[in-house]
């Protein structure tokens, strides 16, 4: 659904710039957390240390935003996994 706009604009006055500044503190400590935890490790720069698995080109599609709007998901079952530790969901069963 969409918000409307008096809550947009309240929750652009007080949580964005609290999340900003919440960002820009564990930015500051980035570098020295970094240096501790696999500091050579770097697959944004170099994709050869990727641990995930690789895709074959040919399995991906190019799909357009419009097509993506007719997608039909309501028979899928969504599992806990699906919905995260700590869900809403999760409290209302």
């Amino acid at each position: 659904g969409s918000l409307p706009k008096w809550v947009v604009n309240k929750s652009s006055q007080f949580l964005a710039p609290k999340a900003m500044k919440r960002m820009y503190k564990a930015c500051l400590k980035y570098p020295d957390w970094k240096q501790k935890h696999d500091p050579h490790f770097k697959p944004w720069l170099f994709p050869e240390q990727s641990r995930l698995p690789a895709l074959a080109l040919s399995e991906l599609s190019l799909q357009h935003a419009d097509s993506l709007e007719n997608i039909d998901e309501s028979s899928l079952a969504e599992s806990k996994e699906d919905r995260g530790e700590g869900s809403d969901e999760d409290s209302l069963t």
